[in-house]
């Protein structure tokens, strides 16, 4: 008889009391790499001026980004390692390892890493091209 395997299984807890944390207006502790990206325009023609960027974000203990919107700037995140605190709707969520989440139009938030070990993920958006 063989082993069975289970499979591995995320965890999502939504922290759904109030959150009392104040919105940073500025960016802390925060460091990118850029990935790849991709002209979208040749690809899609209504994409044209776009592209769809990858970066490695670390987000260190305490940092956090300044409060935001993905208003025409659509994207999906995947944590690697750490915890990060997405704060949106007056509702903190806790995303750790093997997580990931989507940011659409309607996504105002801001992220924090409340944790003690830097919290990396992938961030994939369509940005306008610079």
């Amino acid at each position: 008889m063989t082993a069975s395997r289970l499979p591995f299984v995320p965890v999502l807890v939504a922290l759904v009391a109030p959150v009392s944390a104040q919105a940073p207006t500025q960016t802390k502790g925060l460091t990118e790499k850029p990935l790849a990206n991709v002209d979208s325009g040749p690809e899609i023609e209504v994409m044209a001026g776009r592209q769809l960027r990858m970066r490695l974000i670390t987000i260190e203990p305490g940092g956090a980004t300044a409060i935001h919107n993905h208003k025409d700037r659509p994207g999906t995140v995947y944590i690697l390692q750490g915890q990060i605190t997405d704060h949106r709707n007056d509702v903190a969520t806790e995303y750790g390892p093997g997580v990931g989440w989507s940011e659409d139009n309607a996504s105002t938030h801001w992220i924090q890493n409340a944790g003690t070990m830097p919290a990396v993920e992938i961030s994939a958006d369509i940005v306008k091209k610079p």
